[in-house]
C-alpha cells in the first residue's frame, strides 16, 4: 500500500511539473530505472506489488499448501457473488483465459440432445459465445444489437416466445468492444418469468468484482469471469460460478475432455485438485488479490475507485475533443471507445507508439463500424496515473501537430 501511496504522489508531482515545461524538456518515463509500464487495458491489467510477489513461492499441485489455496479462491470467489454452497452454488475454476470458461461453460451445460442457445449480442464477445456454440455443433440464434445498443429484456421473451426449442440464453454482462453494460438482472428476470426452465449464462469477463451481480435475483444459473480483470490478478485461469442444481444436470452433456466443467467440478470437491495441471502461481496472486479487494471495500470499493478513474479520464479527453463512443445510459467505467480525430495529422500507430515509450499502454479499437481506440479504467491505477496518462495523450498529440480540440470522426 505505501509502494502504490508513493507511486501515486511521484506521478501526480511529475504531471504538475510537466505541464509547465515544453514538451522537448518533459521528463521520458521510460529513462526511469526500472519503470513498469502502465496498462490501461481491460486485462491483463497492472496489479499491486503484492500480487506480484505471491507468486515468488513454488507449490506442489497436490500440496496441501496449494490445496488451501484452492479451497480459498473459491469459497472468496462465491462470497463476492453473493452465495454459498448452503445456498445450492458452486465455483468451478479452469485453467486458461476466459473464453476457455465460456466455452467449458458453453459445451458442457447445453443438451446434445434438444439443447439451442439464443445469445444477445451486441459485440464482439457476444458473436464469440455464439462461435463457441457453432463450433461445438450447438444449435444457436442470434439477436443481433448495434455496437451502441443495449440487449433489451423484452427481446428475450420474444425470441423464447417464437422459438421454444431455446433452453439456454447467453449475454454478456460488460461488452468490452464498446465499452457498453448491458442489463443482465433485467434480462435475467424477463427470462425466468418467461420460461422459468430456460438456463442463463452471463459472461461477466470485465464486469464482476466491480459492478454489483445478484445470481438469485436475476436468475443467472452460470457467471463466467476470469483471474485477470476487475479483481486485479494476473492471467491463467477463469471460473464459472455455478447453480448447482443446473450444473449436476448438464451430465452427459460435455463435448470435450479438458473443459467438462461438470467433471471439474466433481473432482474439485472429491478432491481439493484439479484434474489436470493448475496454474499454482496464477492462483497464489489471484488469492492475494481477493485480499486487497476485501480491504478496499469489496465490490463498492472497488466500484467507486473505477467510476473516480473513468471520471478523471472523461473530462481530461473532453478538453482535447474526444468524448465517448457510446451515450451515458450505456457506457461503463471499465473501458472508454473513443472515435479517431478527423484530423490528418492524426497518426495512431505513432501515438500508441509515443504512449508506450512513455510506460503507457492503450488499447487499439475492436469496433466493427469505425476507426477508434480504447482507453481502460481499471486495475492498479489511481487518480494520478489517469492524469499521467491525459498529461502525456496531450503532450504526443501537440507533437504531432494535431489541433486541439479536436473534431472526432462520426459514423
Amino acid at each position: 500500500a505505501h509502494q502504490c501511496r508513493a507511486r501515486a504522489q511521484h506521478r501526480a508531482a511529475w504531471a504538475r511539473s510537466a505541464a509547465t515545461l515544453p514538451a522537448p524538456f518533459r521528463t521520458r518515463t521510460d529513462e526511469v530505472p526500472g519503470r513498469e509500464p502502465l496498462l490501461f487495458t481491460p486485462g491483463p491489467l497492472t496489479t499491486s506489488p503484492a500480487v506480484k510477489m505471491a507468486m515468488q513461492v513454488d507449490l506442489g499441485s497436490r500440496d496441501i499448501l496449494f490445496m488451501t489455496v484452492i479451497k480459498d479462491v473459491r469459497n472468496g470467489l462465491l462470497a463476492m457473488a453473493g452465495v454459498s454452497q448452503a445456498e445450492g452454488y458452486e465455483c468451478v475454476i479452469v485453467q486458461g483465459s476466459g473464453t476457455f470458461a465460456v466455452e467449458a461453460t458453453v459445451s458442457s451445460v447445453v443438451p446434445k440432445q434438444g439443447g439451442k442457445l439464443l445469445v444477445l449480442s451486441n459485440g464482439a464477445y457476444g458473436k464469440r459465445m455464439a462461435e463457441i456454440a457453432r463450433i461445438h455443433g450447438i444449435p444457436v440464434s442470434i439477436r443481433h444489437y448495434g455496437e451502441r445498443e443495449a440487449p433489451r429484456p423484452e427481446h428475450a421473451v420474444e425470441e423464447l416466445h417464437n422459438d421454444p426449442s431455446i433452453t439456454h440464453v447467453g449475454c454478456i454482462h460488460h461488452e468490452t468492444t464498446t465499452g457498453a453494460l448491458n442489463p443482465i438482472e433485467a434480462i435475467g428476470k424477463a427470462i425466468h418469468a418467461r420460461s422459468p426452465k430456460v438456463s442463463f449464462i452471463v459472461d461477466s469477463m470485465s464486469g464482476f468484482g466491480c459492478y454489483p451481480v445478484d445470481m438469485k435475483v436475476g436468475h443467472i444459473d452460470y457467471l463466467v469471469s476470469s483471474s485477470n480483470k476487475c479483481i486485479e490478478a494476473v492471467p491463467g485461469f477463469a471460473y464459472a460460478v455455478a447453480r448447482r442444481e443446473a450444473l449436476e444436470a448438464s451430465k452427459g452433456n460435455a463435448r470435450t475432455l479438458s473443459l467438462d466443467l461438470l467433471a471439474q467440478w466433481q473432482v474439485l470437491e472429491a478432491t481439493g485438485q484439479f484434474r489436470f495441471t493448475p496454474p499454482t502461481h496464477t492462483l497464489l496472486a489471484f488469492r492475494q488479490a481477493l485480499r486487497e479487494h476485501e480491504a478496499e471495500g469489496g465490490q463498492r470499493g472497488r466500484l467507486a475507485r473505477y467510476q473516480h478513474n473513468f471520471n478523471v479520464l472523461r473530462e481530461g479527453m473532453a478538453k482535447m475533443g474526444f468524448h465517448p463512443y457510446l451515450d451515458d445510459d450505456i457506457q461503463g467505467c471499465i473501458i472508454t471507445t473513443y472515435m479517431f480525430p478527423t484530423d490528418p495529422k492524426f497518426d495512431f500507430p505513432r501515438l500508441y507508439k509515443s504512449l508506450q515509450d512513455r510506460g503507457i499502454v492503450i488499447y487499439p479499437g475492436k469496433l466493427t463500424e469505425a476507426e477508434c481506440f480504447r482507453i481502460g479504467s481499471i486495475g492498479r491505477l489511481f487518480e494520478a496515473d489517469m492524469r499521467f496518462l491525459l498529461t502525456a495523450f496531450k503532450d504526443i498529440m501537440e507533437e504531432m501537430g494535431v489541433q486541439l480540440p479536436v473534431t472526432q470522426r462520426s459514423l
